[in-house]
């Protein structure tokens, strides 16, 4: 009887509008699970596309109720001094570190015998890598987001996200056309850097914990004095408020984006969200002719990688389930709002786009793939394309391009 009489009034505060936009929640998550079953029964990449779709859905939950986009993340640190979001990706890190090393000793148990594990992202290091994290940290501040962080926003109704999206392709094309320069220049010869086949697994996870511990002694000085929490008894409102109102705490957020990015990578493909859009860029200058002899050696690396297809592949069904489970989740917390477009802010999104589409080919992913899976993967690539990244938001910043 205590349960019904605390969840009556729960109910009763709840308005027309609340109701239906629970409703459409719950059939976007049901509908995705019931699509998800029936994929996981065919045959060939139904299994894997299964997957896809359930991670991708829990991952566009985790981006907008942990709020998990890499510029704000940067920007929060830079302009108002709070570390507390940082923590959410050095844990994420830290999480990933340790599940990458325990997939890479089952699969690859000689970390110095010259191989790289499988798919994972380990990329040439060189100053075309600084160059690309740079551009996409201006284009970052530029449209207001990362790549990653569109898409989650592009559930919550943010009218910037498609645009700077569409510019992205235009950036992919871009990055298409400059790559056979760079390739001959500098990529091809670029050192290919991956700390387990120096310090052996072990030793590359320590050192990857210890910078990542030191990391988070500097930002602790950062972190600004917690709220006092509410005594009393958990009830539904409060549970409710908790899951879908306030922003999940950073260290869960994090530790939850590492589990999926390990798990992901063991299943199917490491996180990453720019394969499709690339493919789709790549696809389309493809059939008309435009990229032959453009892109020699580009396969040859590992990362988000674009390919000629003519359909959605895994990384797309990824995308957009990622959308749905942000939209899902920005109806159940009442933060679905269509933002207003300007001229001025529209033609920033469209550039800004176009700054990260050709950063995230050159460097082989965005700020998920070449940084998240890429340190968690030890890549050397990743620590120097993250490090240009914040460079290029600070910089963006202080020309105050966010304007």
């Amino acid at each position: 009887m205590e349960n019904s009489a605390s969840i009556a009034p729960f109910w009763r505060t709840m308005g027309r509008k609340d109701a239906i936009s629970a409703l459409v929640a719950l059939l976007i998550i049901g509908g995705s699970v019931v699509i998800a079953m029936a994929l996981h029964g065919t045959s060939g990449r139904g299994a894997a596309s299964s997957f896809s779709l359930m991670s991708g859905l829990a991952f566009g939950i985790l981006l907008e109720r942990g709020r998990f986009c890499f510029y704000c993340i940067i920007r929060d640190f830079i302009v108002y001094g709070n570390s507390s979001p940082l923590l959410s990706v050095v844990t994420a890190l830290a999480v990933g570190g340790i599940g990458y090393t325990i997939i890479f000793e089952t699969f690859l148990s000689n970390s110095m015998s010259g191989r790289l594990p499988a798919d994972a992202h380990i990329g040439p290091v060189s100053w075309a890598t600084v160059a690309a994290g740079m551009v996409f940290g201006l284009g970052m501040t530029l449209s207001g987001a990362c790549l990653s962080g569109h898409l989650y926003r592009l559930g919550e109704g943010y009218a910037r996200a498609p645009i700077a999206l569409f510019g992205s392709l235009f950036g992919f094309g871009l990055g298409f056309f400059t790559w056979q320069s760079l390739y001959v220049s500098t990529i091809a010869d670029a050192p290919v850097a991956w700390l387990p086949a120096t310090f052996g697994y072990t030793g590359a996870l320590v050192v990857h914990l210890v910078v990542l511990g030191l990391i988070t002694l500097f930002l602790l000085r950062y972190v600004p004095a917690l709220a006092p929490s509410e005594g009393g008894k958990l009830t539904l409102a409060r549970l409710h408020n908790t899951l879908f109102r306030q922003r999940w705490n950073p260290i869960l957020t994090g530790a939850l984006v590492g589990v999926l990015g390990v798990v992901s990578y063991l299943r199917v493909e490491p996180l990453g969200v720019t394969a499709q859009l690339g493919g789709i860029s790549r696809t389309v200058l493809n059939d008309v002719g435009l990229l032959e002899g453009r892109l020699n050696g580009l396969d040859a690396f590992a990362g988000c990688a674009t390919i000629v297809a003519q359909f959605i592949t895994d990384n797309g069904v990824f995308i957009l389930a990622l959308v749905a489970g942000s939209f899902a989740v920005s109806l159940l917390s009442n933060k679905f709002e269509l933002s207003t477009l300007t001229l001025k802010n529209s033609f920033t999104a469209l550039l800004g786009g176009v700054f990260m589409g050709w950063g995230a080919m050159i460097a082989l992913g965005c700020t998920v793939g070449t940084l998240l899976s890429g340190i968690s993967a030890f890549a050397v690539s990743g620590w120097v394309f993250g490090g240009a990244v914040f460079l290029g938001v600070w910089l963006g910043l202080k020309l105050k391009l966010n304007d």
